[in-house]
């Protein structure tokens, strides 16, 4: 899946917070209802606007965060 179809940041909406695109629902609601343990049926049916998929997307978005890196300082 390529959560960049389903997340934007745009700074006029919400603070710039990651939102499923097209929506002002921020990545972290959806998070915190999954963390609260609601299902995707239950976030869809509160959040019209939110597609299963979108939701499936701000879990890889918090994958992706979520993952260490290595950035090489200098040469």
């Amino acid at each position: 899946m390529d959560w960049h179809e389903h997340i934007s940041v745009d700074p006029a909406v919400c603070h710039g917070q990651a939102c499923i695109a097209g929506t002002r629902v921020m990545v972290t609601v959806i998070l915190d209802d999954l963390a609260a343990g609601l299902t995707v049926a239950e976030i869809v049916e509160s959040y019209p606007s939110v597609t299963p998929q979108a939701v499936k997307a701000a879990l890889h978005y918090a994958a992706e965060l979520a993952k260490e890196r290595v950035v090489p300082f200098g040469a």
